[in-house]
């Protein structure tokens, strides 16, 4: 099935860009076998003439989508089945801008992989020199750019670096990346709940790795209640999504949901944005149909046109695209725990997000001596 559907994208894009040195990307999560099957979409990828960049180890979504804009890239693919149960895996393919395929090659991909029926028809085991590995100084890379597009207020980081912050990776992606980019931001206090730390694809701790479920949340935020954790953040296995849960004034936890974590980052941004004097009319923010018009308000009220748009966050992608010559993308995101702050990367981010939110929580307690929570309300 993976090879199947990596030679029908592979001769799709033999089509489209005819004539050029096609580069692709690769990457996979903590599934069960997502490593083997990344090596196979890597390996005919390169059979087929192209230039692969495969990762070294599990890496987040976003960072795979920031990686084909990074180097100007044609395609690429994510094995990962998100938040799925840890029965399933799956195959995302990437289009040029970063974004997840949006008509018309979602369907003239399908149309190509159809006519893949043998194994002979799949190319392997030719051109294991057009493979080039990612290591973590690539990590680097996207962590700094991370850092100088969306942080907004170091001074309050400084005054609270040693905020205490419990995170999970749910045994997932984030793992690597999370904890580095809060470091990056200045955060010295950060507990990473450990049993989740640890890279499975059987998912043990949990019936199912998803953050907007708080029974997933639990062990988080119980460890969150021994630290007296100012912050409860989690990414779900391929860290594109993020799980908030945030302590009230009794010492419990409460777990966001999806439209309440947006109105809160975007909050965030836009007040500060306004803050610094940075809104001047040409900039926008995004939703999906679904999510709460909590958004539209709060876009409204500092003068920000908000689009509505399809569920899907290539939906979003596509509507950055549409504007990058005459607009400013400053955030947006969906009621399913997807959020995307800046337009460096074209899916939803959790790793920049986790770090959205603990230094919204430093401003909001610097500035008004609030917690989230009570920001929130």
């Amino acid at each position: 099935t993976v090879g199947t559907a990596t030679q029908g994208l592979a001769n799709y894009l033999k089509k489209t860009f005819e004539g050029e040195q096609v580069r692709v990307a690769v990457a996979h999560d903590s599934r069960n076998n997502s490593r083997l099957f990344a090596e196979r979409v890597a390996d005919i990828f390169a059979s087929n003439g192209f230039q692969v960049y495969l990762f070294d180890d599990l890496r987040p979504v976003p960072e795979l989508s920031f990686t084909i804009r990074e180097l100007k890239l044609h395609s690429g693919v994510v094995i990962t089945a998100s938040h799925n149960p840890k029965e399933y895996n799956g195959y995302k393919a990437y289009w040029s801008d970063g974004a997840q395929v949006t008509p018309p090659h979602d369907k003239n991909i399908i149309e190509e992989v159809a006519k893949i029926t043998q194994n002979s028809q799949v190319l392997t085991g030719q051109n294991p020199e057009n493979i080039t590995i990612l290591d973590e100084t690539f990590d680097k890379r996207y962590i700094d750019r991370i850092k100088n597009d969306i942080q907004l207020s170091p001074e309050s980081v400084a005054k609270y670096h040693d905020m205490k912050i419990v995170y999970t990776p749910l045994h997932g992606a984030g793992v690597r990346l999370v904890p580095m980019a809060l470091k990056e931001f200045g955060f010295s206090n950060v507990f990473v709940v450990p049993e989740q730390a640890v890279v499975d694809g059987n998912f043990p701790t949990v019936e199912s790795p998803n953050p907007e479920e708080r029974k997933t949340m639990l062990q988080a935020m119980e460890l969150g209640r021994k630290e007296c954790a100012d912050l409860v953040l989690a990414t779900d296995p391929d860290a594109d999504r993020i799980g908030v849960a945030l302590r009230t004034g009794t010492g419990e936890y409460v777990l966001l949901n999806g439209n309440q974590t947006l109105a809160l980052l975007l909050s965030y941004q836009l007040t500060r944005w306004a803050e610094r004097g940075e809104l001047d009319g040409n900039q926008y923010v995004i939703k999906t149909i679904v999510t709460s018009q909590m958004a539209n308000a709060v876009a409204a009220h500092f003068g920000v046109k908000c689009y509505d748009c399809l569920t899907g966050f290539k939906y979003i992608a596509k509507i950055i695209r549409e504007n990058e010559a005459t607009a400013k993308y400053i955030g947006g995101g969906e009621e399913s725990f997807g959020y995307l702050a800046g337009d460096y990367v074209r899916d939803k981010d959790a790793v920049s997000a986790c770090a959205l939110a603990a230094e919204a929580a430093a401003w909001a307690k610097d500035t008004m001596g609030l917690t989230l929570y009570e920001w929130l309300q």
